[in-house]
């Protein structure tokens, strides 16, 4: 009993995902004719009904009938943008691309898969930003199916499959930028729209190529902060563009007040000691960084009075 207990070792559990539990298939052409030769197959035999009723052997009229019906049965009409996929018992036989009336393989069953370019838009979702603020963000994603096989044998439903691994990527890739990048040359999800919807373009096609769809492009539809932070982030920016102006102000001013200082030399319109220049400087800058308009004084007595 012993002995039993120890040589008995539990099975080792195969990892979610393994290499072989994924339906490897690829897309090949079906076996098809015309359906015109089908038409004029089903019209012989039913001419050929009408001979054997009047002939001695009447017992072989139901061969052409057995005949026509197979044939009538795997006439399919394919429109344009549309395929069928065709499965013979259970076995994946190929893909009808070509359209009109085609003959296909007898006694199979025949699946409709439009390739037409397709969009959605994604639920606005609510992530957190490289920076941890929460942002809504929406996407809209154009594609379509290029591998009818995989498509549907590859996956359980591949039209839920694009959009859950759509959001999936959005969630991935929204998470990596901030919403906005004081810093000119950082990305950010406001400032840097095309790259930002490139590389959720180039994510989202690695996680679908499994179900043989193709990212056709995908745009940003909605980028805004959460709610509960949208008021505090208005009043960020705001300071961030008073900021940024009062800077391009005090830059400036100190370009004209250095500008004022060399012509006054050069001309030798008069001699300024250190201290004037230091009022000068001063005065200047109030009226050139000030909100409101100067209001001059007018001095009549000396400097050091």
């Amino acid at each position: 009993m012993t002995d039993t207990a120890q040589s008995y070792r539990e099975p080792e559990a195969t990892p979610v995902g393994h290499e072989g539990t994924r339906v490897e298939i690829r897309e090949r052409p079906a076996w098809s004719i015309s359906g015109w030769f089908g038409v004029l197959t089903i019209a012989v035999c039913i001419g050929a009904c009408f001979l054997l009723a009047h002939s001695s052997i009447k017992g072989l009229i139901a061969l052409p009938i057995v005949v026509a019906v197979v044939i009538f049965g795997s006439l399919v009409i394919v429109q344009p943008g549309e395929t069928r996929v065709v499965r013979f018992f259970g076995s994946y036989v190929g893909t009808v691309r070509r359209t009109g009336l085609s003959w296909v393989l007898p006694l199979s069953d025949r699946r409709k898969v439009s390739i037409r370019v397709r969009n959605f838009e994604t639920n606005h979702l609510k992530v957190n930003d490289a920076d941890g603020n929460p942002v809504e963000i929406a996407t809209i994603v154009v594609w379509q199916v290029a591998d009818t096989s995989r498509a549907l044998y590859a996956v359980d439903d591949y039209l839920n499959f694009v959009r859950v691994q759509a959001e999936s990527a959005l969630r991935h890739v929204a998470t990596t930028h901030p919403y906005d990048n004081s810093v000119e040359e950082g990305l950010s999800l406001r400032g840097s729209t095309d790259i930002v919807a490139g590389e959720l373009a180039v994510e989202m096609a690695e996680r679908v190529a499994i179900a043989g769809v193709e990212i056709v492009e995908v745009r940003i539809s909605h980028l805004a902060y959460a709610p509960e932070i949208a008021q505090a982030m208005l009043r960020r920016q705001q300071a961030n563009a008073v900021v940024a102006a009062r800077s391009r102000i005090v830059e400036g001013a100190v370009g004209m007040v250095e500008m004022a200082l060399e012509r006054l030399d050069e001309r030798d319109i008069v001699n300024l000691d250190e201290e004037r220049k230091a009022a000068m400087v001063s005065n200047l800058l109030v009226v050139l960084c000030s909100d409101q308009p100067a209001s001059p004084v007018v001095n009549t007595g000396s400097l050091y009075s």
